[in-house]
């Protein structure tokens, strides 16, 4: 029986279960004094057992055996809570993998499909989903005890602050002071403070910073939010905040946060840092959910500037006029990036008319079908042809083998003398099998079937009408199923997108199509030679300063 190997180790401290290598060790010995034939080894390391979303080796096994003919009838743990701690996650992803004919074996809680196999199975996973929430409890009952006697729980320190390391008992703990390695780090703390006390905007005061050439903690230019982090951080008054952030566990369970005050030496005292906080809090604009603001911007989250940062909405003048504007450029200044504001109507009217009478047009949608189809056909062709080449090479291995053994029986030869061929022959017979397996998989996972020129049509009326009818929430939504970026360079916009086909029929992505020139004749366009994987839709303009 051909078999998966999945291996995991938490990130959680007190897991103490066996290593990586030792779960392998065993699983391995495990599978050869069974008979099982190890096909792939899936492995996750520091992830969490309590959810397969952050355990990608996890749901790469799960994509493979949804294949049309899996790899594996098999998939062995080293124990139950490996496979996961979630028992709803348990109890889903079993019921997939036993739909498509594969067991879940555990090789240290031999169970059977029994009734009480079954029984026993369900009591073993819900003790380890227990186990997994009462660990986490004491985790951050533990992390609470070492905040509420002064000590720091993180591992980054903030800008100009250090750890410094404290001992307590025979365990070694962290308290933070100055930065007395980077004191210039301290004064530019302190420079920041003193621009604020004057009515400094954090743009401002980053703008400031960029000029004279300094660099946050992470190497970077200064922008309005690492201002922001800097300003309304209590560590720089020596105060100790833990669990406070909303969506800590803590704030979720209704617990307050610790506090310490005077927990290390200040950099800006108390009084300094709430004159601070109350010149902020005046100038913040009143807070609005976001579900009670339309989407009034059509391409924010699609459209980037050149310099690689997004664009967003902007408004000018009482909110007559609006524009986008590059993310780097309004939080850096134009020192960081020069580009100037785009007008939304010009930029929004232009990519929503050349979408519809360019990428959605019907011509180019068939082309595009065409080449894509051509794609797939030869992509096969390569998976068959290797697969054709891994057959004739098994061929002749097999052929070699056999004149081997046949030397052996007759007596020409003896088994001494040939072992050691053999053994070769064979482990490449054992490679030459799990390319070609390999290669049976890819080809399924990737999906290369033909596509339907009639479902891309059917689809595509459907989008172009839902552009020209519905409210921008929508349109913004069926922009994305297709769109992947629009770049904004200093004469012309290219929009990256793949072919819009149905999500349940969509193969390839490709990006697309000819070159637009918006300045003289209206929509004049200069078809370039098409190529599916390669081509962008360029479309030009001279976009005029406010």
């Amino acid at each position: 029986m051909k078999a998966a190997i999945y291996a995991r180790v938490s990130s959680d401290k007190q897991d103490v279960d066996l290593s990586i290598s030792g779960q392998l060790r065993s699983l391995r010995d495990y599978a050869v004094r069974n008979g099982y034939e190890v096909v792939k080894e899936f492995i996750d390391e520091a992830e969490s057992g309590r959810s397969a979303s952050s355990r990608p080796a996890f749901n790469e096994m799960i994509v493979l055996s949804k294949a049309k003919k899996p790899l594996f009838e098999a998939i062995l743990v080293w124990k139950l809570s490996r496979f996961a701690r979630s028992r709803m996650d348990s109890i889903t992803y079993k019921a997939l993998l036993r739909g498509r004919g594969i067991k879940v074996i555990s090789i240290n809680e031999p169970l059977d499909d029994s009734p009480v196999g079954q029984l026993l199975e369900g009591i073993i996973e819900s003790v380890d989903e227990f186990y997994s929430a009462n660990l986490g409890q004491d985790i951050r009952r533990g992390m609470r005890e070492n905040a509420s006697r002064g000590f720091f729980n993180g591992s980054k320190p903030p800008f100009g602050i250090q750890r410094v390391p404290v001992k307590d008992g025979t365990k070694t703990r962290w308290k933070l002071a100055p930065d007395r390695e980077n004191p210039g780090r301290v004064q530019l703390v302190k420079r920041i403070f003193d621009m604020a006390l004057r009515d400094k905007g954090c743009k401002e005061i980053a703008i400031s910073l960029n000029r004279d050439n300094y660099r946050n903690g992470n190497g970077r230019p200064w922008n309005k939010v690492t201002v922001h982090q800097v300003l309304t951080n209590e560590a720089y008054c020596g105060t100790l905040v833990w669990g406070g952030r909303p969506g800590h566990p803590s704030i979720k369970s209704g617990v307050p946060p610790v506090r310490v005050e005077n927990a290390w030496t200040a950099i800006i005292p108390r009084d300094i840092f709430n004159k601070v906080r109350q010149k902020m809090q005046a100038r913040r604009p009143e807070a609005v959910h976001p579900r009670t603001v339309p989407s009034f911007y059509l391409l924010s989250g699609l459209l980037y500037c050149s310099c690689g940062r997004g664009m967003i909405g902007r408004s000018a003048k009482s909110h007559q006029y609006y524009y986008y504007q590059c993310n780097r450029n309004y939080r850096e200044g134009k020192d960081a990036c020069t580009r100037r504001l785009i007008p939304k109507e010009k930029i929004e009217s232009t990519i929503l008319g050349q979408i519809k009478e360019v990428m959605l047009a019907e011509n180019n949608l068939k082309e595009l079908v065409k080449l894509v189809n051509e794609d797939i056909k030869q992509e096969l062709k390569q998976y068959q042809d290797r697969i054709d080449s891994v057959d004739t090479q098994q061929k002749d291995i097999n052929n070699r083998l056999g004149r081997l053994y046949d030397a052996i029986e007759t007596g020409k030869l003896s088994l001494d003398e040939l072992a050691p061929r053999i053994h070769e022959l064979k482990s490449q017979k054992d490679r030459l099998d799990k390319s070609r397996i390999q290669d049976e998989v890819d080809t399924i996972l990737h999906h290369l079937h033909v596509l339907d020129m009639s479902a891309v049509k059917e689809y595509v009326a459907d989008l172009k009408e839902l552009l020209g009818e519905a409210d921008n929430t929508e349109r913004k939504a069926f922009l994305r199923s297709f769109v992947r970026r629009i770049v904004v360079d200093a004469d012309k916009v290219t929009v990256e997108y793949k072919l819009p086909v149905p999500p349940e029929n969509e193969r390839k992505k490709v990006v697309v199509l000819p070159t637009v020139k918006l300045g003289g004749a209206e929509g004049t366009r200069t078809p370039d030679p098409l190529r599916a994987k390669e081509v962008l839709s360029q479309l030009s303009y001279s976009p005029k300063p406010p």
